[in-house]
């Protein structure tokens, strides 16, 4: 699927693919966003977003992060002050940004999953979706193949949407 610029065709192009169900899931997966002008495109990338893992027991990580080669860091995303983040989102584009993230991922590392897997409806279909714990933000996914998924971020009370994409990186 290419990149997609414009959020009209990411949203008409989420909603036209076919739903997924949460155990499916279950595994690690890489994320790349797709750029439609929301104002974290190029922020978690910049920071070194890997992308996500969902357990078995329908847990997940939410926020993983690549720190050093190979290991990834779990970051717990009630560290995060979402609505600063919005509001300043130019600064997490910033070399500054990434090597002070880089610094405080040891402080916001998670201690277990920080989300859920559940079903939810969003554009008048049933999903798959991750619903985060300490956060007002629902991940909604779609199937666009066997090994991808398309997301969307949801966050309560704020009408854009952020989209990316996940990988699935070996098996379940």
């Amino acid at each position: 699927m290419p990149l997609v610029k414009d959020k009209q065709t990411a949203l008409e192009e989420f909603r036209s693919l076919p739903p997924v169900a949460p155990h499916e899931l279950v595994g690690l997966w890489k994320g790349h966003e797709i750029p439609t002008g929301h104002p974290f495109d190029g922020v978690l990338e910049n920071l070194g977003w890997f992308g996500k893992r969902f357990t078995p027991t329908l847990r997940a990580d939410a926020l993983l992060f690549c720190s050093g080669e190979p290991r990834l860091v779990a970051v717990d995303p009630a560290w995060i002050p979402l609505r600063l983040a919005l509001r300043f989102h130019k600064l997490g584009r910033t070399r500054a940004a990434r090597n002070l993230f880089s610094y405080l991922q040891r402080r916001t590392r998670a201690k277990g999953p920080v989300a859920s897997l559940k079903t939810a409806v969003f554009g008048g279909l049933e999903s798959a979706a991750m619903v985060y714990d300490d956060q007002p933000i629902v991940d909604h996914f779609r199937r666009i193949d066997e090994h991808r998924i398309m997301g969307a971020m949801a966050i309560r009370g704020d009408e854009r949407i952020y989209f990316f994409e996940l990988q699935r990186v070996g098996e379940p």
